[in-house]
């Protein structure tokens, strides 16, 4: 398959946090993420502090166990399909992780909803009770459309909000809703925005890229060096990594530039370049985003409305056979449908979350073995005012030991001083074990190429 750059950008409109999606999951209420007793000393930081700040922790999150997922080296896109196979016409998944098109997107999540209830209402006979375990996207418009189509629908969602890994937290100290999970859009992403349109939400425009190293502004890395390695590595008869493509076409994923544009890549996908397929490689993250600016729980709270809705309710077993479904609570109590539309995140499948009678077919849990799921995180710092000059929204931080190498800058859109900080891959996986403290000082000190040096006033 020859990788062309309109190839290698598909999806890319739906931006590097779209990939955090619909969830519920049969585990228990999460507790709050301990501070990890580090081997090496705490960073330390004397600088600009923020006022505020907020953080997620997908990784650690027993909802999610991840941001999303990611093709890894050697797995094909034929995983996702078979996984979404639908079992004895009783069981049918959506989600983010079964879009063969756009997976870890808000997008796949919105269109692996629709195909399911679709699916589901080709098979299912009128008066039928359907369930929808999850109030995420994918379960949020699954259940909307089953519902526009007459079905009885009740959903279960194990948290005790709706939204799944679409998480919007509303607080007047903030000029926007605190976005923890999917929220940015590419410029081009119309559909998304089309449906967005709806909920009185301004789109804010992040526009301009700035590459930065702690001796000043960067030249951006040619993006021809990573399309080239790929479209060398698909001409190859066996599936290599990203970092081994790059490797084997002359170049040094380890160089800074480069590293910067590669951890993009992980903070969109959640996959390391280590780990990553290079015959069927994420999106790069495209020059520009939409960002809503409103609560986005709204549009949820749209599909849903009118249905008998059950929060704080995990799901921890799934039995079926060819006369219906019965789902067991975390309470103990079982309930009996005929069909059942499971959006259960795929890190939750992979920990073996929800137990299933029987167990579901070996093309299930191969797809569910095979695919990758990525740790993607985000935080948010406000402060009193900026110290930084620049009105690029999008900073890529260039060598240092950072742990966050991909910002966006809000106040341009906004008028505000807030920073917003994605990772993802190992990086994000570690610090999603940082104590809050401890992970806003490691913020920080990944923002000093954009800190005042000592020489200035």
């Amino acid at each position: 398959m020859r990788m062309t750059r309109r190839t290698l950008l598909i999806g890319a409109g739906v931006g590097a946090m779209s990939v955090l999606l619909a969830s519920c999951t049969p585990e228990p209420t999460p507790t709050r993420t301990p501070t990890r007793t580090p081997t090496d000393p705490p960073p330390t930081f004397d600088g600009p502090a923020p006022t505020h700040s907020m953080r997620s922790a997908w990784s650690t999150d027993p909802f999610s166990r991840g941001g999303a997922s990611f093709t890894p080296v050697g797995a094909q896109p034929s995983l996702r399909a078979a996984l979404a196979e639908p079992i004895e016409q009783r069981v049918f998944f959506a989600g983010e992780a079964v879009d063969t098109e756009y997976p870890g997107t808000m997008r796949g999540a919105i269109r692996s909803g629709e195909r399911a209830a679709t699916a589901l209402r080709t098979r299912a006979a009128a008066g039928e009770r359907i369930a929808v375990v999850g109030a995420g996207l994918a379960g949020a418009v699954a259940a909307g459309q089953l519902t526009a189509e007459g079905a009885e629908v009740t959903v279960f969602e194990a948290r005790d909000r709706l939204g799944g890994r679409v998480d919007s937290r509303v607080d007047e100290v903030w000029p926007i809703p605190v976005q923890l999970g999917g929220w940015l859009l590419g410029v081009d992403d119309t559909d998304l925005r089309e449906r967005f349109a709806g909920d009185d939400t301004r789109l804010l425009d992040l526009v301009d890229a700035e590459w930065r190293s702690r001796d000043g502004a960067v030249e951006a890395v040619d993006e021809a060096v990573l399309t080239g390695a790929l479209e060398s590595a698909q001409a190859q008869a066996m599936d290599v990594s990203v970092a081994e493509a790059l490797t084997e076409n002359g170049a040094d994923p380890e160089e800074p530039a480069l590293a910067a544009l590669l951890a993009a890549v992980t903070a969109a996908s959640g996959g390391d370049p280590d780990v990553l397929s290079s015959w069927f490689p994420p999106a790069l993250p495209p020059e520009s985003y939409a960002a809503p600016s409103a609560d986005l729980t709204i549009f949820i709270e749209t599909l849903l409305q009118g249905l008998e809705v059950s929060l704080s309710s995990p799901v921890s077993r799934v039995a079926y056979d060819d006369t219906g479904v019965s789902l067991q609570l975390g309470t103990g109590e079982s309930l009996s449908f005929d069909r059942v539309v499971l959006t259960v995140p795929l890190g939750v499948l992979k920990h073996g979350g929800l137990e299933f009678s029987p167990a579901l077919p070996f093309t299930h849990r191969g797809a569910i073995a095979d695919l990758g799921v990525g740790a993607i995180e985000t935080i948010w710092l406000r402060f009193d005012e900026a110290f930084w000059e620049t009105e690029a929204a999008l900073w890529h931080v260039v060598g240092g030991d950072g742990v966050i190498r991909t910002w966006f800058n809000l106040r341009p859109a906004t008028g505000e001083p807030v920073l917003v900080g994605l990772v993802g891959g190992k990086a994000a996986g570690k610090f999603a074990e940082l104590g809050d403290q401890e992970a806003v000082v490691a913020a920080l000190v990944s923002l000093a190429p954009f800190m005042p040096s000592d020489d200035e006033p």
